[in-house]
């Protein structure tokens, strides 16, 4: 190779570097995380992101709080760095699941239990039936923790339900639900012809706890609606309101994926579709990170088998 081919490829394998020291940076909000993620001191993660701004000539982080956050300049390098770092991160495994194809590896997926129980059971069911050489593993998470989890690459890819969208992830929305208003059989609600939102004031709610976002939603409706409600009961899990309801110790508003042929005689329910939005759920996946094709198949299943294609 001439000498200065030699150069030019040194040069830029020494700036490939600094740009993964400040994707992971970016990504992570601390030094110190980027260092444990880059298996490198912390002085050794500064001096890199020190030389990536005095090459560049700009400031590109910039402290708020106890995190580091990108400034403007350096949102527009994070933009067009991390595809390239990341890329490259991933060559080799990629590689090896192109020359392995679908004959073998494992698949994390982060869910919640809803998810879980009630959604994946026959994605699940026909990925294993297809691909019964891959080890498929399932991390039953809600919330922050199931972001975390695929931020870390804990997890290759995220099925559920989600409102507010971080912007380092993608969510593509698969299958649509509706909120349904569901009582024992006997309840003075069950028989209404119509039903207002105030027609759910006089009956006590059983809810997921506050912080989920189902609570949030019905709070939400009912505070813009102006109209009062009381919360009878916070519990988690949808099968374990539907049997309190069941009971008669409250009413509910669930979405329809969790209901089955088995609530049919013991729960009475309706659509509230005109008061409440519908509940998307799809696929979160980390933005700029190339999914292995295990990935890509369980993917494609969750857009072509569900339980329902779509209940809205």
């Amino acid at each position: 190779m001439p000498k200065s081919a030699a150069s030019r490829f040194a040069y830029k394998a020494d700036r490939l570097k600094p740009l993964r020291a400040f994707c992971q940076t970016a990504r992570l909000g601390s030094v110190s995380r980027a260092a444990e993620a880059l298996f490198l001191s912390q002085p050794a993660v500064t001096l890199q992101l020190q030389a990536l701004e005095r090459e560049m000539g700009v400031s590109l982080l910039e402290r708020s709080g106890r995190r580091l956050v990108l400034t403007r300049e350096g949102e527009a390098l994070y933009d067009l760095a991390r595809p390239l770092v990341e890329g490259l991160d991933n060559l080799e495994p990629m590689f090896r699941d192109r020359i392995r194809g679908l004959d073998a590896g494992e698949l994390h997926v982060a869910a919640g239990s809803s998810t879980i129980v009630y959604l994946l059971p026959k994605i699940v069911e026909a990925f294993r039936a297809r691909y019964p050489e891959i080890r498929l593993i399932l991390h039953n998470v809600t919330g922050p923790r199931g972001l975390n989890l695929l931020r870390d690459d804990g997890a290759d890819l995220a099925v559920g339900s989600m409102l507010d969208v971080p912007g380092d992830l993608a969510y593509v929305p698969v299958h649509t639900f509706e909120p349904m208003l569901i009582t024992p059989p006997d309840h003075p609600l069950a028989a209404r012809p119509e039903i207002e939102l105030a027609d759910l004031s006089p009956y006590g709610l059983i809810l997921p706890p506050q912080r989920q976002t189902t609570y949030r939603m019905v709070d939400l409706v009912f505070q813009r609606a102006r109209v009062p409600y009381t919360v009878a009961l916070e519990v988690g899990g949808w099968e374990v309101i539907k049997q309190y309801v069941a009971m008669g110790l409250g009413i509910s508003i669930v979405t329809a994926i969790c209901l089955t042929e088995a609530d049919a005689g013991k729960l009475a329910s309706r659509s509230l579709s005109a008061f409440f939005p519908s509940r998307s759920y799809g696929v979160v996946t980390r933005r700029g990170r190339a999914l292995s094709i295990q990935a890509r198949a369980f993917v494609e299943l969750v857009h072509s088998v569900g339980r329902v294609p779509d209940a809205s």
